[in-house]
C-alpha cells in the first residue's frame, strides 16, 4: 500500500485582488491536485528582484499519491485557471498567480524542469515564514536544517508581515461529531487504501485487518469446503482480539478511530461460505462476541461491481486471490446489502464507488469526504 507524499507549496500573488487570487488557488489545489492539510496566514512582502506591486504570500502542505512532476503540471494548470499567462521573457514578472513547490517530502529532485528543496528558499523570508506556520518536522536535505534554523541564518533583510489568515478548504469535512468510523466492502474494493488515506490526512489513529498473517487464507481459496470454518474462526478470533486490545487503549469520547473493518463482516463471509450446522455454531459464537463490541459511529459501505472488484484484485497481485469468482463475489455483495438493510443500530452509509477513482481522482476523493459529511449533519 503506497504512501502519500508530503508536498509543500508556495503561492505568491501581486496583480488584481491578491487575497482573493490566493484564497481560488488554494480551493483549486484541493480540488484538483491533493489534500490541503494545513495553510498558513498570509503575509506580505515587496517584490523580490525587481520593482513592482508588493506580493501576497502564503504556503500549504499537501497530501497526494502523484509525483512531483504530476504536481508541477497540475500546478501549472490550475495558474492557468486563473489567468495566469507565462511569458518568454527571461527575469521577474508580476503575475495574478504564481505557484511554486518547495518541499517534496525530504526528496533531492534536480532535473530540467524542477528544482526541490527550491534552490532560494533558505534566502526568502515570504517562503520560510509561512513554512514555518504550517509547524511540520521537516529538514532541507542539502543543507540540513530546519525550518527554524534557515530563519535564523535567512540574509534576507526586506520586511514580512502577516496580513490574513486563511481557511483551511478541508475544514468543512471536519467530522467532529464522530469518533469512530468503519469503512467496509468487498474485497478489492479499496476500504484499506481509503481508511488509510483519512486517517492521514486528519491525523487519526487507524485499526486496520490483519488479514496478511492468517494461515488459512490462501489454503481456502484452493479448498473452500475443508477450509472455510476454520477460516471464518480464525479471523473472528482475531478480529475480536485486535478490536478488545485497540480499542481498550482510546477513549472514543475524544479520540477519532478509523478503520477499515467491523466484526460484523465475520458473520457476513460466513454466511456465504458456510452451510447448515457449520453456519448456525458460528453465528451463536458470533453473537456473543458481537455483543462485547463497540459499535461504530458510522458504518461506510463500499459498493463497487464485481467486474471492477477483478480488476482491482488482479492489479495489486495477491497469488491466492487470482482464482475468485464473479460469482463469489457477487455473493459477497448480496450478503453485505442483505445484512445492512435489515440492520437497526447501526448508522449505515452505502457509497457505489464503481466508477470513481479515489486515489488518482482527488475530486473522487473529496465525493466521498462531502457524502460521509452530509450524513454525520444529518
Amino acid at each position: 500500500m503506497r504512501a502519500q507524499h508530503q508536498v509543500i507549496l508556495s503561492i505568491g500573488s501581486n496583480q488584481g485582488e491578491r487575497l482573493e487570487a490566493i484564497k481560488q488557488c488554494v480551493a483549486l489545489i484541493h480540488q484538483e491536485i491533493g489534500t490541503v492539510i494545513q495553510v498558513s496566514r498570509v503575509y506580505e512582502t515587496a517584490a523580490w528582484g525587481f520593482d513592482s506591486d508588493a506580493f501576497y504570500n502564503c504556503s500549504l502542505v499537501l497530501h497526494t499519491y502523484h509525483s512531483a512532476q504530476q504536481v508541477l503540471l497540475k500546478a501549472l494548470d490550475v495558474e492557468q485557471k486563473l489567468g495566469r499567462i507565462r511569458q518568454n521573457a527571461s527575469g521577474y514578472q508580476s503575475r495574478i498567480i504564481d505557484i511554486d513547490m518547495i518541499a517534496f517530502d525530504e526528496e533531492i529532485i534536480d532535473t530540467e524542469t524542477l528544482s526541490v528543496p527550491h534552490p532560494l528558499m533558505q534566502d526568502r523570508k515570504f517562503v520560510l515564514l509561512p513554512f514555518q506556520d504550517l509547524k511540520i518536522n521537516w529538514t532541507h536535505p542539502v543543507l540540513q536544517k530546519n525550518i527554524l534554523e534557515l530563519i535564523e541564518s535567512c540574509p534576507d533583510e526586506g520586511i514580512c508581515v502577516a496580513v490574513a489568515d486563511l481557511e483551511n478548504p478541508l475544514q468543512k469535512n471536519s467530522f467532529d461529531k464522530t469518533h469512530y468510523i468503519a469503512f467496509e466492502g468487498n474485497i478489492g474494493a479499496g476500504k484499506t487504501t481509503l481508511a488509510t488515506k483519512i486517517a492521514a490526512d486528519f491525523n487519526t489513529k487507524t485499526l486496520l485487518e490483519r488479514f496478511a498473517e492468517n494461515s488459512f487464507l490462501a489454503k481456502f481459496y484452493k479448498d473452500q469446503q475443508r477450509y472455510a470454518f476454520p477460516l471464518e474462526l480464525s479471523f473472528l478470533v482475531d478480529r475480536y482480539q485486535q478490536i478488545s486490545e485497540d480499542l481498550a487503549s482510546l477513549d472514543l469520547k475524544k479520540d477519532f478511530l478509523v478503520a477499515d473493518y467491523h466484526v460484523f463482516k465475520s458473520l457476513i463471509f460466513a454466511k456465504v461460505t458456510l452451510e447448515g450446522a457449520e453456519y448456525q455454531l458460528y453465528k451463536s459464537l458470533f453473537d456473543i462476541v458481537y455483543k462485547e463490541m463497540p459499535k461504530p459511529d458510522l458504518y461506510v459501505y463500499l459498493l463497487q461491481h464485481p467486474e471492477q472488484l477483478l480488476v482491482n484484485i488482479k492489479k495489486r497481485g495477491r497469488d491466492y486471490e487470482q482464482g475468485i469468482s464473479v460469482e463469489y463475489l457477487e455473493k459477497i455483495n448480496s450478503a453485505y446489502l442483505a445484512y445492512l438493510n435489515s440492520q437497526t443500530e447501526l448508522n449505515v452509509l452505502i457509497i457505489d464507488v464503481t466508477n470513481r477513482d479515489f486515489v488518482n481522482n482527488q475530486s473522487d476523493y473529496l465525493f466521498i469526504l462531502d457524502e460521509i459529511q452530509k450524513r454525520i449533519n444529518s
